[in-house]
């Protein structure tokens, strides 16, 4: 197999650019707590920074459209990476704990979302295609269910960049928000917090960074862990509404619908659980009386660094490549069923946590 190094040539560029805007938001997070707060960690997170700095920047100044090649790969395959990577942080006990809670939270949100997006498009006038985008978007995973599903309900591409837009807009208010309302709410339960970040924002990137945010800033891996779990879990259930969502808008004519479960499947899913196999076999293998402990203390912390470093790489990506403009001009119908419909999946959530820990 050759490697192709003309595409390595275009995606260096945006890499070194995300890199950059990374090691520059971690230096500002270093300055405002030493420097300015005289406290040993900084009020705003890295990765807050980034994605701040990302958006700053790139409504600023326009990316060259070489920058842009990189940036999407940072956003699509080092993200995936960096969430992959954070696997290394799990035991088996954890990932089947959290994933029993997880899933039934997650259907709820999921069905209250759909009812609740199928009964606005009687009182908003937005195309019922929109409304399935808005709905699968803000219930499962954002903008890569909004793509998945948009050929088999053959949505325009007009539709899609709204419902896209949507995703982006109300997905970073609440990663930005959401780690501090959740810590103030739930007083610091890393199981609530998690279950609560990994249900009710909408993009997988979104919610990795809000968990890494709220452990940035609140000392807490295991509200990371929950949340990043939930996430995933919610993510899989693509597999199941592109089937769903293609009978019901054709009402089973099964017309115009070229999908694949294949096609679909998150994968990197699969890598996440792989890096828990790994760190729980380490475990078994590398006890502190075996002479590679340290070595494999160490390539933990490195892996964890490395989850860090391209989650945030990805958020200022993400940030870089919002356009704030392109999003005024799309009108405010389909926003304020998206509204809606964030606000909608928030509160399903914080119902169902608050009943279900009375009983756990």
């Amino acid at each position: 197999m050759s490697i192709n190094f003309q595409y390595l040539k275009s995606i260096t560029p945006g890499i070194i650019l995300a890199l950059v805007f990374c090691l520059f938001s971690q230096g500002i997070n270093n300055l405002l707590a030493i420097e300015i707060f005289g406290t040993p960690k900084s009020p705003i997170s890295t990765v807050l920074i980034a994605i701040l700095l990302g958006i700053l920047m790139g409504n600023a100044f326009t990316p060259r459209s070489g920058m842009m090649i990189g940036l999407d790969f940072t956003q699509q395959y080092i993200l995936k990476l960096g969430i992959i990577f954070l696997g290394i942080r799990l035991s088996f006990e954890e990932l089947i704990k959290f994933g029993s809670i997880a899933i039934p939270l997650i259907i709820c949100c999921i069905v209250g979302v759909l009812i609740l997006v199928k009964l606005l498009i009687k009182k908003v006038p937005i195309s019922s295609k929109m409304s399935y985008l808005i709905a699968i978007g803000t219930s499962v995973c954002g903008a890569t269910a909004i793509v998945a599903t948009a050929p088999v309900i053959n949505a325009k591409k007009s539709e899609v960049a709204y419902a896209i837009a949507n995703i982006t807009l109300f997905g970073v208010i609440a990663m930005i928000v959401y780690p501090y309302f959740a810590e103030w709410y739930f007083d610091n339960d890393a199981l609530k917090i998690g279950l609560f970040l990994g249900t009710s924002i909408h993009e997988t990137s979104q919610v990795a960074a809000a968990g890494l945010i709220y452990d940035q800033q609140f000392n807490s891996p295991e509200t990371l862990n929950v949340a990043t779990v939930t996430k995933l879990i919610r993510n899989t259930f693509l597999v199941i509404l592109i089937p769903l969502f293609a009978f019901l808008y054709n009402r089973g004519e099964l017309k115009g619908q070229n999908y694949s479960i294949l096609s679909i499947f998150p994968y990197f899913v699969i890598g996440f659980i792989g890096m828990i196999v790994v760190r729980n076999i380490g475990d078994q293998f590398f006890t502190p009386n075996n002479s590679s402990y340290d070595l494999w203390i160490n390539l933990i912390g490195y892996l964890k660094t490395l989850a860090t470093v391209f989650l945030t790489m990805a958020m200022a990506a993400v940030g870089i490549s919002i356009n704030l403009s392109e999003l005024k001009s799309m009108g405010y119908k389909p926003f304020v069923v998206g509204l809606i419909a964030a606000v909608t999946v928030g509160f399903i959530s914080l119902i169902y946590i608050e009943t279900l820990t009375k009983f756990i």
